[in-house]
């Protein structure tokens, strides 16, 4: 995946007005996955010492899954329909592990509010895209 094609690929997109520039979503990116990493760590480790079940974890696994997948699939593939696709699946999976902690560490829940945030924007933006260019 060269990221010079890349960039000059996601540039020629048709995007909705409220596409941000391309530079927003690094620093944003830099910031969520700090959030991502803290939380995941957080039920892991809790999950590893038994003090939270598995069926607590799985939509944490689930969401770095497809969070992992995106990118190859928006730029390496180039494939703006699988994306939206994927991209749904980052927000549901988002949603349910959200769910799933609310009980036992409501904190972790409430610190990924600016990831929910971030990912219902970016939906609406990727199958804005997807419209956009069918």
């Amino acid at each position: 995946m060269d990221s010079t094609s890349s960039a000059a690929w996601y540039a020629q997109l048709a995007k909705p007005f409220f596409a941000p520039p391309a530079w927003v979503f690094g620093p944003v990116w830099t910031m969520l996955y700090i959030v991502i990493a803290i939380s995941f760590g957080f039920v892991l480790v809790q999950t590893l010492r038994r003090r939270l079940p598995f069926v607590v974890l799985l939509p944490f696994i689930l969401n770095l899954l497809f969070n992992a997948a995106y990118t190859p699939i928006q730029f390496g593939l180039r494939n703006n329909l699988l994306a939206s696709l994927d991209i749904v699946l980052v927000l549901g999976t988002l949603v349910w592990a959200m769910r799933a902690i609310w009980g036992p560490a409501r904190w972790v829940a409430l610190v990924n509010i600016p990831y929910l945030l971030w990912v219902a924007f970016a939906t609406l933006l990727q199958l804005s895209i997807t419209w956009l260019n069918r």
